[in-house]
């Protein structure tokens, strides 16, 4: 059995459900032309992701208005398995005031220091969630806990 047919995919109502259970995922983006993550605390407005930053970052610059992936994840490594769920969309600087008072209210708490103001929102287009089944359930593993992988990718 491959890697692939091991992971489970669930729906997007699941997904959603899930991603709600955490305080923090992580947006990848594009940063000097190179791959960039963040770790960030977020809360769920329907199906997109809202984030709060500060004035003037570099990071709310090089994410406003731009595609970017953002993912989540619960992970247990003592029983190998967990979830994740990576959301695809265009991040935007929420710039309406009307609309910056009605995201105030979901109650994101930063844990980074200093006054976060502004709001970025990530427009969902795609949801994907996998869930990695409890090492019980995957015949590859032997009673040693070894999982046969030789470090030539998998995940």
């Amino acid at each position: 059995m491959t890697a692939d047919q091991r992971m489970e995919h669930f729906s997007e109502a699941e997904a959603l459900a899930l991603v709600g259970t955490v305080p923090f995922g992580r947006i990848v983006f594009s940063r000097f032309a190179l791959p960039a993550v963040h770790v960030v605390n977020f809360k769920l407005d329907g199906r997109d992701i809202v984030f709060r930053t500060r004035k003037g970052s570099m990071f709310a610059a090089g994410v406003a208005d731009t595609v970017v992936a953002f993912e989540v994840d619960r992970i247990d490594e003592r029983a190998r398995t967990g979830w994740t769920v990576t959301f695809l969309g265009r991040a935007k600087l929420v710039t309406d005031p009307a609309e910056k008072e009605r995201l105030a209210g979901l109650g994101i708490d930063t844990w980074a220091p200093g006054e976060r103001n502004y709001f970025i929102k990530i427009t969902t287009q795609t949801v994907v969630g996998r869930r990695i089944p409890h090492a019980d359930d995957d015949t590859d593993h032997g009673k040693d806990g070894k999982d046969g992988n030789d470090g030539e990718g998998g995940n």
